[in-house]
Order: structure tokens, then C-alpha cells, then sequence
């Protein structure tokens, strides 16, 4: 006596959508022959650079696709000239994004060596030779700023989050709508304001006016972050926590905070961020300091933001070659503030799986 065996089959949906390798293949030669022909127009006519080139390529690159796909029927046509759409819309924002990358690269690798981030210019003039002076004071006073600003905006920027999304009081709507007015906020009335209660009254800049003018700035990203982040706490985790007899506070520190965690880790993140490379308030707070210091009560402070505004502002060659390197450096910390938040997020999804 033969057992029978049950075999599942799990039936896969038609994609009808999805093109083959081939048809994949032959639209990857069409559309490296429209730049071709876009450039070949473009030398022989007054268009110039690649603006002129995107402006022949993209109409061409719809004719084509046009064409191609109206043998298939209007669907098929509709849905090339979409594709088509997607496509250079992505290309028409890469194309400035690669092209400021690759000029701070291009003009900022020149200045960086050991010394530009170990030396300071507190003996060096801003047009002196490359092999002497750095941006080690710009680098520890943003970084102080920084960890100051964030101690102070991001338990404010969760608590927001919190009574707006947990507690839900009387004055919940106002406080949404501080935090959205404050999101619009120009950097440098965020540096006036500071300026004006803190810098005056001391009669003295510092490092501590400066971080305050970027936790002004950070809360409202961290709020509003915080927010969205706690909104997607499943009703009944809630209600599941009131059941057992938790108390509110209880219930939000015990297992919503702790749910959505990597979330807030992520708004931190892009609080940071976003206030990393401001200049304006921190010129009318930290203004310019060339020495390494890490007393942010003790007078000015340097910053990336600020160095790199004087270095472009002394105009010599070898200024403005370390105005672009300090540039090249802060951009690389921004992109990896951005992609750190981006592993967190994902961090986040996978554990929900």
C-alpha cells in the first residue's frame, strides 16, 4: 500500500508587466542611442553641455518609445512613454546630484592630507601652503555643537511626539502647530534669536549659543519624525497593555517607546543631520575661532559651516581649495548620517518580519 504524499503548489502570479532580458536589453541600446544622437544634435547645434543634451534626448526618447510600442496596442504605448517619463524624470535630478559630488571631489581631494585633519590654523594663514594647517578645530567644535544640540532637541523632539501621539491633551493642537511653524523657521532666525537672549546678555559668543541655535532647528525634525514614527504603533498593542492594567506611562515606556525604537534612533539621526551643516546661526552665535578647543563656554568656536564661509571669503587659491576640502569632508558626514539612518530604518523593517 502506497502512502499518498500531499504536494502544495504554490501558484505564482502572472506578471505580464514585467519586460523580458531581451525586450530589457533592446531598450538599453535605444536609449544609449538616443543620447548618442542627443549629443551628435547638440555639438552641431547652439545647445550646450548636459542640459542640452537631456533637453534633444528626452522628447527623442519618447517619439521612439512610441513607435516601438504602438505596434503592441495604446496600452502598451502608454505604458512605454510612462517608463520613459519615470526615467528621465530620475536622470534630470542625478545628473545635478552626481555633478555636485563630483566637482566637491574634484576641487576638495587637493587639500586633504594627515595634517588637515590633525592641525588647526591657529598659526596658519588661511592662503598658506596645503602641507600646513587643518580643520581639526572645525571638525571638534561641530562635533561638540552637535552633541550638545542633541542632548537638548532630542527628548524634546520625542516628548513632542509623544503628547501628541500618546497623550493627546488639550493642547495637543498647538503643539503640532508650533512644531510645523518651527519646521518653516529660517536658520537665521533661529541664530537672531539666540543672538538676542543669549549672546547679548553675555556679551560674548560661544560654542553652548551655537548649539542652541541648532536644537532650535532640530527639534521640529525630531518631533515631527517622532511623530510618524509612534503613529505606526498598532492600536492594539496599546489597548492590550491597558488590559493587563498598565498605566499610560507605563504603557508608552514600557512598550510603545520600546517598539518603535530604531525609529526614534532614526529621527536623532536625521536631526543631526539636518543641522550639521547650517552656517547662518552659527556665525551670530560660535562666529569664527581658529584654535582646537573643547570648552564650548569658553568664547567662539570653530565649525565646519563657518570655516569653510571664511575659507571661500579670504579668495585666495589655496583658501578656497581647503573651503572645498572642509566641504568634501562635511558632505561626507552628512551622506553618512543619512545612510546610517537609512540601515537603522531597514534594521527596523527586517525585525518586524
Amino acid at each position: 500500500m502506497t502512502a499518498a504524499t500531499n504536494q502544495t503548489t504554490v501558484v505564482q502570479p502572472l506578471r505580464p508587466w514585467r519586460p523580458t532580458f531581451s525586450q530589457q536589453f533592446a531598450r538599453f541600446v535605444t536609449v544609449v542611442l538616443v543620447v548618442a544622437a542627443a549629443a551628435v544634435v547638440v555639438l552641431v547645434s547652439p545647445l550646450a553641455g548636459l542640459a542640452g543634451i537631456a533637453l534633444v534626448a528626452i522628447p527623442l526618447q519618447m517619439a521612439v518609445s512610441v513607435a516601438r510600442s504602438s505596434r503592441h496596442g495604446s496600452v502598451a504605448a502608454r505604458n512605454d512613454v510612462a517608463t520613459s517619463l519615470i526615467w528621465s524624470a530620475f536622470l534630470v535630478l542625478l545628473v545635478p546630484w552626481m555633478s555636485i559630488i563630483f566637482t566637491v571631489v574634484r576641487r576638495g581631494y587637493q587639500a586633504i592630507s594627515v595634517n588637515f585633519f590633525t592641525d588647526d590654523m591657529r598659526i596658519t594663514a588661511p592662503d598658506a601652503d596645503l602641507a600646513s594647517g587643518g580643520i581639526a578645530h572645525a571638525i571638534v567644535g561641530t562635533l561638540i555643537m552637535v552633541a550638545i544640540a542633541s542632548i537638548v532637541s532630542v527628548p524634546l523632539g520625542i516628548l513632542s511626539g509623544i503628547y501628541i501621539t500618546e497623550i493627546r491633551g488639550r493642547f495637543t493642537k498647538v503643539v503640532r502647530f508650533i512644531v510645523q511653524a518651527m519646521s518653516g523657521v529660517p536658520s537665521i532666525v533661529a541664530g537672531l534669536f539666540i543672538y538676542s537672549t543669549l549672546v547679548l546678555y553675555n556679551k560674548s559668543y560661544s560654542g553652548l549659543a551655537g548649539a542652541l541655535a541648532l536644537a532650535v532647528l532640530m527639534v521640529p525634525t525630531v518631533a515631527r519624525t517622532s511623530e510618524e514614527v509612534l503613529k505606526l504603533v498598532p492600536e492594539d498593542l496599546r489597548f492590550a497593555g491597558y488590559a493587563l492594567g498598565s498605566s499610560q506611562a507605563s504603557n508608552v515606556f514600557r512598550i510603545v517607546l520600546p517598539t518603535v525604537r530604531s525609529g526614534l534612533v532614526t529621527s536623532g539621526i536625521l536631526g543631526v543631520a539636518r543641522v550639521a551643516g547650517e552656517t547662518a546661526p552659527l556665525l551670530m552665535t560660535a562666529q569664527v575661532f581658529l584654535a582646537t578647543k573643547g570648552n564650548p563656554l569658553d568664547g567662539p568656536l570653530g565649525s565646519l559651516p563657518v570655516v569653510i564661509f571664511s575659507f571661500f571669503q579670504n579668495g585666495a587659491d589655496n583658501a578656497v581649495t581647503r573651503a572645498w576640502g572642509a566641504s568634501m569632508v562635511l558632505m561626507i558626514l552628512i551622506t553618512f548620517l543619512f545612510a546610517l539612518a537609512r540601515a537603522v530604518s531597514a534594521d527596523r523593517r527586517r525585525s518586524r518580519r
